[in-house]
C-alpha cells in the first residue's frame, strides 16, 4: 500500500510540472509564445498544443552559456520564415505567420531536433 501511495504521489508531482505551461496571450491579433533555449533543447513557457493559424511572435531567450540560433520554417514546404543567432543571455523576437500547414523550429548552430507544430487548427 505504501509503494502504491508513493507511486501515485510521484505521478501527481510529475503531472504538476506540465501544468505550469500557461495559455498563450493574444493581443491585437498577435499570439506570443516564449521559448527558452538551453544547450540542445527548447522550453516553452506557454502550451504549444491547440495553436490556430495566425500571426505569432516567438520570443526566444538564450539560456545557454554559448552562442545559439533560432530557425523557423513552414512545416510542409520548409520555406524559411526566420533565422538568427543569439548571444548568451540575449532575447530576440521572431514574428511569423503560421498557416494550417504548421511550423517547425530548431537551433541550427547547436543542432537540435526539429520541434514540429504540424497540428495547427484553422481560424473559425
Amino acid at each position: 500500500m505504501k509503494t502504491l501511495r508513493i507511486l501515485f504521489t510521484s505521478i501527481i508531482i510529475g503531472l504538476a510540472g506540465f501544468a505550469h505551461a500557461g495559455l498563450p496571450e493574444t493581443k491585437n491579433g498577435v499570439t506570443v509564445i516564449h521559448l527558452d533555449q538551453y544547450g540542445g533543447y527548447f522550453s516553452a513557457k506557454e502550451t504549444l498544443a491547440g495553436l490556430k493559424a495566425g500571426e505569432y511572435e516567438f520570443v526566444i531567450t538564450n539560456k545557454a552559456e554559448k552562442l545559439v540560433g533560432f530557425q523557423i520554417q513552414n512545416h510542409k514546404t520548409h520555406e524559411q520564415l526566420d533565422m538568427f543567432p543569439l548571444e548568451p543571455g540575449q532575447t530576440k523576437t521572431s514574428r511569423v505567420t503560421v498557416t494550417e500547414e504548421g511550423v517547425r523550429f530548431r537551433c541550427p548552430i547547436n543542432p537540435t531536433p526539429w520541434y514540429e507544430l504540424d497540428v495547427v487548427k484553422p481560424v473559425k
